[in-house]
């Protein structure tokens, strides 16, 4: 249930709601707008009946939210929500965000090299796994601490915030400690318990699309990130398993826009990983934008025929500086602005 205030209500008024509804039982949450303030209401809502909410002092509206995700649902914020990544990057405004490094922090070396590039052609936050998941167990499985060391030495020496995956509840608060947004992997979307622990740190959250979830599959485990208590969620379109082979995945363009329907989060797209060949990242890219999205997320290796993972579908840098000369009137198209910014020996605009 949500509660939608008049536009002139009081500080007063609005505790006084809150102090009803929490009276009752349940607990509230607020999404303030230019305009109106909404309450969202959290728990069991037949507790509420004998409370006249309709006739509160500042209550102009009461409705149920009848979709089974509530906190990610769409009418229970009053604005688009904007997820801020470290001290200069965000999510969610209108300026398409890029996201792009390897899928795998191999050494000092190539990870230095890469952030650097990306840097310059446009990225505002570093990726890199420094746990991996991968599908054979024989496969290089990251650096672990070490990878998450060098991710934050990356950080101070580029200002770039980093992004990388955490596969345990055991591993969460050491990710935390060195990374600025914690990605959940498409295998781990519906662990539960997992997401229920990001919920208690307060670090942003990608959350990538399961490799079979529907789109309400997808929100409700963002829910449950929300039910815990953080609500700085990015939703991530990775592409999805079907009978194709022509590409790694498919990429599910109509979940964007569906998305961008159903949730007040922000909605990225994973090209690299829908395509799985690095040929298809740009197209696959600027059909993302056109359709909504809100950033992207790229793998970009200095050398991808060495790379220790997913080689085939990484960029190097001079393909990736290409992309994003051209990802700007695609930007433009959708509605969004991007501007490669300024850094040091960089070729910023």
């Amino acid at each position: 249930m949500i509660i939608i205030t008049r536009y002139d209500i009081t500080d007063e008024e609005l505790d006084h709601i809150r102090e009803r509804v929490e009276a009752a039982g349940l607990h509230t949450h607020l999404s303030r707008g230019e305009r109106r303030t909404i309450i969202g209401c959290i728990g069991d809502e037949a507790k509420l009946q004998e409370v006249p909410l309709r006739s509160l002092p500042g209550v102009e509206q009461v409705l149920p939210v009848l979709k089974p995700y509530k906190l990610a649902s769409k009418e229970f914020a009053a604005n688009n929500t904007i997820v801020r990544v470290g001290a200069n990057a965000s999510i969610g405004s209108d300026v398409l965000t890029v996201i792009a490094g390897p899928c795998s922090v191999e050494n000092r070396t190539m990870l230095h090299e890469t952030a650097h590039a990306v840097q310059t052609a446009g990225a505002t936050i570093l990726r890199g796994g420094a746990f991996k998941p991968r599908s054979s167990p024989y496969s290089f499985q990251g650096l672990g601490k070490q990878g998450l060391e060098l991710l934050a030495e990356v950080r101070a020496e580029t200002g770039l915030p980093v992004v990388t995956e955490v596969l345990d509840t055991r591993d969460v608060d050491i990710v935390a400690e060195h990374a600025d947004m914690m990605q959940v992997g498409a295998r781990n979307m519906q662990n539960f318990a997992l997401l229920a622990e990001l919920g208690r740190v307060q670090r942003p959250v990608l959350l990538k699309r399961g490799l079979s979830a529907t789109i309400t599959e997808l929100l409700m485990s963002a829910e449950y990130i929300m039910a815990h208590g953080n609500h700085q969620v990015v939703l991530c379109e990775r592409g999805i398993r079907t009978y194709e082979r022509a590409t790694r995945n498919t990429l599910d363009v109509s979940a964007i826009p569906v998305l961008k329907r159903e949730t007040h989060l922000p909605v990225i797209v994973d090209p690299s990983h829908a395509g799985g060949i690095a040929d298809l990242v740009a197209p696959l890219s600027f059909a993302a934008v056109a359709a909504g999205a809100d950033g992207l997320i790229i793998e970009v290796h200095p050398d991808p025929e060495s790379a220790l993972s997913d080689g085939d579908q990484s960029l190097n840098p001079a393909a990736f500086s290409t992309l994003m000369d051209r990802i700007g009137a695609f930007a433009a198209a959708a509605g969004r602005t991007f501007e490669v910014p300024a850094v040091a020996g960089g070729r910023g605009v």
